[in-house]
């Protein structure tokens, strides 16, 4: 049942995003967890499965459940799905089920798992490694995800530049190179598991380890502090290879539908 470690550290993640903000919504409702930021990015206001579905008319109660809750506060909204919370013939309809509601596929991520990192293939470069913590490393941390996510930088420093958020469960990293910031990579020990987030590198700097380096830096920390060697992901295809290099095996599908 590896996939429960990688759909509960996915949504304790979303509410450690969301839990200190003025607009922050987390709660329980009919079979839904929201973890809403109050943001623009809709990503960022995120509806999931809190448990198994039955059928196909529990899953429409439940998309009906979050659409009424994000509608009445005027938000656009995410509803994020590990795939392995459904019986296949539900998984089946899933789409159209979402759609009917006004939601459409935007991306499949597999959902990955690795019990011990596998050793690096190659010598990795020693980058200055610093922690998230003060105003120019969350500038820093802001500006590569903005780049390597396509995402509007306003909508990524509406959750990243606060300074509230670096204090909880969500532990970034950002990696320097000859003094500038060219990777990032973050942490949220929940669901017996590591997750690693937000793993993002600069594209001039892809290909020489930085990213790797970042990532394997911000697993041993959390590796130190929690104990817990076991660590999850949701893979991006840019991604998968490296992954599946350090020990990584896909367990799930993790489907995101988005508000039109």
């Amino acid at each position: 049942m590896q996939f429960q470690n990688v759909e509960q550290n996915l949504r304790h993640s979303f509410q450690a995003l969301a839990v200190d903000r003025p607009e922050g919504d987390v709660r329980e409702i009919g079979g839904v967890s929201i973890a809403s930021a109050g943001t623009s990015f809709q990503m960022f206001n995120a509806a999931f499965l809190s448990s198994a579905v039955g059928s196909s008319e529990d899953l429409e109660r439940r998309i009906a459940t979050a659409r009424v809750h994000f509608r009445a506060r005027g938000l656009t909204w995410s509803f994020w799905v590990c795939e392995d919370l459904l019986p296949l013939k539900v998984r089946k309809r899933m789409e159209r089920l979402f759609e009917a509601a006004g939601l459409h596929l935007t991306v499949q991520l597999p959902g990955m798992v690795a019990e011990r990192l596998l050793p690096p293939r190659r010598a990795l470069p020693e980058l200055e490694i610093r922690r998230v913590a003060d105003e120019s490393t969350r500038h820093a941390f802001c500006d590569i995800g903005c780049v390597c996510f396509h995402v509007p930088l306003n909508w990524f420093r509406e959750i990243f530049l606060r300074r509230q958020l670096w204090d909880g469960d969500f532990v970034g990293y950002v990696g320097y190179w000859n003094g500038e910031p060219v990777a990032t990579a973050a942490t949220v020990i929940a669901g017996d598991a590591v997750g690693v987030y937000n793993v993002a590198t600069l594209p001039a700097h892809r290909r020489r380890g930085h990213g790797e380096a970042v990532v394997r830096y911000a697993i041993e920390k959390a590796r130190q502090h929690s104990g817990c060697e076991r660590t999850i992901l949701q893979a991006t295809q840019h991604g998968l290879a490296l992954y599946l290099s350090m020990g990584y095996k896909t367990v799930t599908t993790v489907r995101v539908y988005v508000s039109e």
